[in-house]
């Protein structure tokens, strides 16, 4: 592997309260076996014993502590002091495989153009055990080559890994960052990850690039229906959708509706429908109603493409039912559409219509 400047990799780990689990991924990115890594770390106001975790680590990383801005701010301290031509942010409480960063150094370098390379997590539990199953899921294939045009029909739907399955042009992300704090205190991944492939073209590492854990402090893959975790993404989601029709406006790309029209996104109506069904009075957008988000998403999952036809009509039928049911099968609707590791019914159905078709 060439030693240039350019192929640097910067990791950067961005950590609030994870002390528990910092050290496994600081350890997991000094590791590496490209030879041309720097670790950075960035502290977001943690008030645990984080900061004494990374003292341990001071003369082989760069360390950021900084009052608690969310993690935007985190994701933007960080690239700040980055200085790699490929940029991984690994989330404080996940952890990469040696070989991570110089897989994603040389694939940048035969195809400079690309924007990001990006490739699955293992997952593991919070004990750091492994549970045998795949972010994406194996059965899914991770999405290649110029995604523009499928981003702009099916924003929210393409099934891109977590912030540490993913490693960063640098190029790109100045291009985007650095990204509005204040919409992004949590679930910063979700702006890179939906801006970043308008930008250019997408690679894929072969197999598994690190591992992720589940446990009840992180975003994704809750074990429980958090409706306050809904209500974030459904926010976070809204906002995403503004920045990326402003990003697409810019590069001469058109298409993008207005984000409170937006009704190309079976995730983002999902969330939207769960919100107002089981919480109606905290839910983000007033002018929603049960039967026209409904209606949006049945049709929405009708005109999908890429579907077998018994997909749609299964996402369909979830769209009508929930708004029809009582509040306690909504729940178990909402969990069967919500966390696909755990959804027993509604993906071994899916599984089932994907090989007939």
């Amino acid at each position: 592997m060439a030693s240039s400047a350019s192929s640097v990799v910067s990791i950067v780990v961005v950590n609030h309260n994870y002390g528990r689990f910092l050290a496994e991924a600081i350890e997991s990115a000094l590791a590496q076996t490209h030879d041309r890594v720097e670790v950075i770390v960035v502290d977001d106001g943690s008030t645990d014993d984080s900061r004494a975790v990374i003292e341990r680590y001071r003369d082989q990383v760069i360390a950021v502590l900084k009052d608690n801005g969310g993690q935007a701010s985190g994701f933007n301290a960080g690239f700040r002091r980055a200085s790699g031509r490929a940029v991984i942010f690994l989330d404080a409480d996940d952890i990469l495989d040696r070989e991570t960063a110089a897989r994603a150094a040389a694939a940048f370098a035969s195809r400079p153009e690309l924007v990001k390379v990006h490739y699955r997590l293992e997952l593991m539990d919070g004990n750091g055990r492994p549970t045998g199953a795949l972010v994406p899921p194996a059965g899914l294939p991770l999405p290649a080559g110029d995604l523009r045009e499928r981003v702009r029909l099916h924003p929210d739907d393409v099934p891109y890994p977590p912030a540490s399955g993913n490693a960063f042009a640098s190029w790109a992300l100045r291009r985007v960052l650095p990204m509005p704090e204040e919409d992004y205190r949590l679930l910063a991944d979700v702006y890179l990850l939906n801006l970043v492939p308008l930008l250019g073209p997408v690679g894929v590492l072969d197999g598994a690039g690190g591992r992720y854990r589940v446990h009840q402090a992180n975003s994704h893959y809750a074990s429980t229906l958090r409706l306050d975790r809904v209500r974030a993404t459904v926010r976070t989601t809204h906002a995403t959708h503004a920045h990326m029709k402003r990003l697409a406006e810019a590069l001469g790309l058109g298409g993008f509706p207005e984000p409170e029209r937006d009704d190309r996104s079976l995730v983002f109506l999902s969330q939207r429908l769960i919100s107002h069904k089981l919480e109606p009075g905290l839910h983000p957008f007033p002018g929603d109603s049960l039967p026209r988000l409904a209606a949006r998403g049945a049709a929405s999952a009708v005109r999908r493409a890429g579907l077998p036809w018994g997909i749609k009509l299964l996402y369909a039928a979830w769209f009508l039912a929930v708004p029809a049911v009582p509040r306690r099968p909504a729940a178990w609707l909402a969990e069967q559409m919500l966390y696909p590791e755990r959804r027993g019914v509604l993906s071994s159905l899916v599984e089932r219509l994907r090989r007939q078709s």
